[in-house]
């Protein structure tokens, strides 16, 4: 599998007719909003892109970051929200009857998604549930997970909502979904199956709902929303904003790898030039330069800021990459939009 940067002569928000927005680390952080996070959404919508924000999050209701987007100056509706929940409570659907019990270990928004799927939510591995929902709920103790742990280890299905290892918070980056659950399977020895981002299930969902034709991924993670957006067929858009940074878009294998890239959201109303192979190994993108020599990556001389010589670096270090001859690790800078 190859995989390399998209051109975009004009503003991504013409080109695409529907944004699949994540939210933490993209939209806001933690409580904070994004530095130009609200004024590029709202630019983006006057060009016609509409949005849906999808989060691997599902410890809330959908009306409630509708609620929490609108006081940061990014209105929303419930409707424009498609959480890791709605999601897991889909492919529940796709083994369970109506009326099957799942154990729910997590936040209110989980407890109403499963509901509104039409099962009974139980409260206790002792009612015998044919599922455990997992979601991250910041309420969630030991109890909660050792009763997750006795039903799984008693034959039920186990499906998380995601496996994010870790959350972006305003404090930093605090334990995700993922640790719980692994915590659960650390005392089962079962692998849970997971309806969030890199699976690209709720993307599907929001692009039937919205009747989309033309719709962008963006995130700011590259192994679950941008490899959701691969694993999807949709174009992605990797944001500078949340945990993965350029320099792991440089090294990212090619299920990973973003279409696009931008430093924020303004991203949106930008082009995006496309990244050329030039003479001596050099690629060039709106006059910056990267190369890969005998494995070391090397850049031009204006050095390691700037969105062009990121682009121009992960052209040329995933054509080395897909040629065999992968880029040395210790010779990729940190690079700064």
């Amino acid at each position: 599998m190859t995989a390399t940067l998209a051109g975009c002569e004009g503003p991504l928000a013409a080109a695409h007719d529907l944004a699949l927005v994540d939210l933490d680390g993209v939209a806001y952080r933690g409580h904070l909003p994004i530095p130009h996070a609200a004024a590029s959404l709202t630019a983006a919508r006057a060009e016609g892109m509409r949005l849906v924000f999808v989060t691997n999050n599902a410890s809330r209701e959908p009306e409630e970051v509708a609620d929490q987007l609108t006081g940061l100056d990014i209105p929303a509706r419930a409707d424009e929200v498609m959480t890791a929940a709605q999601a897991c409570a889909a492919l529940l659907r796709t083994r369970l009857d109506e009326g099957a019990r799942v154990l729910v270990v997590g936040g209110a928004g989980l407890r109403t998604a499963v509901t509104a799927a039409g099962l009974v939510v139980v409260d206790t591995a002792d009612d015998s549930p044919d599922a455990v929902a997992q979601g991250y709920s910041p309420e969630l103790g030991w109890g909660d997970l050792a009763e997750a742990a006795y039903a799984v280890a008693g034959g039920a299905w186990h499906v998380a909502s995601n496996l994010d290892l870790s959350l972006p918070t305003a404090r930093g980056l605090a334990p995700g979904n993922g640790a719980l659950v692994g915590a659960v399977s650390a005392a089962t020895g079962v692998a849970p199956d997971s309806a969030g981002k890199p699976s690209p299930t709720m993307y599907r969902l929001a692009v039937d709902r919205a009747g989309a034709e033309r719709p962008l991924v963006i995130g700011d993670r590259l192994d679950t929303d941008l490899a959701g957006a691969r694993s999807g067929g949709y174009p992605g858009l990797h944001v500078l904003t949340g945990v993965s940074s350029a320099r792991d878009a440089v090294l990212a294998e090619a299920g990973l790898r973003p279409d696009f890239l931008g430093g924020d959201l303004r991203a949106l109303l930008e082009p995006h030039p496309l990244p050329g192979a030039g003479a001596d190994g050099w690629w060039t993108c709106a006059g910056r330069a990267a190369r890969v020599a005998d494995g070391a990556l090397e850049l031009d001389r204006q050095g390691p800021t700037g969105i062009d010589v990121i682009r121009a670096a992960c052209a040329a270090a995933w054509a080395a990459a897909d040629a065999g001859a992968p880029v040395d690790p210790a010779s990729v800078p940190e690079l700064r939009a």
